[in-house]
């Protein structure tokens, strides 16, 4: 796995979903904020806590996870 530094696991946090930093702001929170048309700056705002590493790393963590290997039989 790609080191995250800023995206945590903890069964004790939010069901051990992926968040930031240990506190309770979920990857997939940030995510959709940002497909949903929010811009990083807006949700610092709405998000003190977060830092733009935060986002920018949120983003990364999903486009690593969305990476597919596709491997086809030689015939």
């Amino acid at each position: 796995m790609k080191e995250f530094k800023r995206v945590t696991f903890n069964k004790d946090i939010m069901g051990g979903q992926a968040c930031i930093r240990g506190m309770r702001i979920p990857v997939s929170l940030v995510v959709n904020l940002i497909a949903n048309g929010m811009a990083a700056n807006e949700i610092i705002r709405e998000y003190p806590d977060l830092e733009p590493e935060d986002v920018k790393e949120a983003l990364q963590y999903a486009s690593w996870l969305t990476k597919e290997e596709l491997h086809f039989a030689v015939s």
